[in-house]
């Protein structure tokens, strides 16, 4: 039995996704997992979105759809996380493109759904940005969830809309979130996590991260982006609601103007009117400023006495966890440190490796 279930927000809510079908669905049914390639700058430095010609060694899954196999690449310098994603997943990948706007994902979920026939189409966002309406001042990244909203509602086929962690991605707060799900779904366990294997220990999705540590027993704050935004770690953060999709629709204004859409500049065009920005945007200024930085190297002693110092800032601000990417960020190194960054903070103080966050240590005089 075929499951499809769309990734509203690219590869970390793909990892979510497969979670997901281990907890609901289990071994015995297959999901294809629809997913955008649009990794942060960490790991693509070009901005924006991946579409098909951006990688070499595609499958072709329908005439306007293309699956991700571990045997993909993508074409530098642009880079993405699906193929290594692929290659740890019992899953097919399919790539979402959004370069035809929602007119053309709404296409690419009707052949996807005509093809394969599946028993059941999730929706699933992490976070629950995808209910924002598109004005509120701490809403980051509203483009890809209203894209994927909207060619969900446009597709004639039974669709469940589901949040998982509601606040995690720092955007929308779980107060807000709250009056806005629906019935309970699921309450994520160490169990669901570990059915993905290994996948978060490398992957840089911040809030599955947190999502997948939440499961585990993670409680606390958590600082997340190149902003440090404090994420609150509760009882709440595992947990699955469904929400209506029509009811989600009527309320995000940003996935009711690109309804139409065919182009993604239209559709960012949408996003700077309704939401003051595009998210797009905020990657090109944040690219160009990162292109004019000289090289940092990573001298592990310099790094150490820095991650101390950190350490120390952190607590003060009552900071319980981070993520890999945080700290990649705040100790001024680039985004090819952040593997060799996490191998030599495990291996100097694996006491504060909380997979797969970082966790802040209480005694922050702690000898290196």
């Amino acid at each position: 039995m075929m499951r499809l279930i769309v990734a509203a927000g690219g590869g970390g809510d793909a990892v979510a996704a497969a979670m997901l079908h281990a907890a609901l669905y289990g071994d015995n049914d297959q999901a294809v997992i629809f997913t955008f390639a649009w990794d942060r700058l960490l790991i693509d430095p070009r901005p924006g979105p991946r579409g098909a010609d951006g990688f070499t060694g595609l499958e072709q899954l329908t005439r306007s759809v293309r699956s991700v196999p571990a045997t993909a690449r993508p074409i530098p310098p642009g880079g993405s996380t699906l193929p290594r994603l692929a290659a740890g997943l019992p899953h097919t990948l399919a790539l979402l493109d959004p370069h035809h706007g929602a007119e053309g994902i709404t296409r690419q979920l009707e052949e996807v759904v005509s093809h394969l026939a599946p028993a059941s189409i999730d929706l699933l966002d992490v976070g629950g940005d995808i209910l924002a309406q598109g004005d509120e001042p701490t809403l980051k990244s509203p483009l890809a969830d209203a894209l994927t909203l909207a060619a969900c509602c446009q597709v004639d086929a039974p669709t469940r809309l589901l949040v998982a962690g509601a606040g995690l991605d720092g955007e929308l707060s779980s107060d807000t979130l709250r009056p806005l799900l629906g019935p309970l779904v699921h309450t994520f366990t160490a169990e669901d996590v570990d059915a993905i294997g290994g996948i978060l220990d490398w992957h840089p999705s911040e809030a599955t991260a947190m999502l997948a540590a939440t499961a585990r027993g993670a409680r606390g704050t958590c600082e997340v982006r190149d902003a440090g935004l404090p994420v609150p770690l509760t009882d709440e953060s595992p947990t699955v609601h469904e929400v209506d999709l029509d009811d989600a629709l009527s309320r995000n204004s940003l996935a009711r103007a690109v309804m139409t859409t065919a182009t993604l500049d239209e559709a960012e065009a949408h996003c700077r009117e309704i939401c003051g920005f595009s998210e797009i945007d905020y990657e090109r200024n944040k690219a160009a400023w990162l292109a004019e930085q000289p090289p940092a190297k990573l001298d592990p002693d310099d790094v150490l006495s820095r991650l101390d110092q950190f350490h120390s800032e952190a607590r003060a601000r009552g900071v319980t966890h981070t993520t890999f990417r945080h700290l990649t960020e705040a100790l001024h190194l680039n985004g090819s440190h952040r593997e060799a960054l996490r191998q030599l903070l495990i291996s100097s103080r694996p006491e504060q490796y909380a997979a797969p966050l970082w966790r802040i240590p209480s005694d922050v005089s702690s000898p290196r």
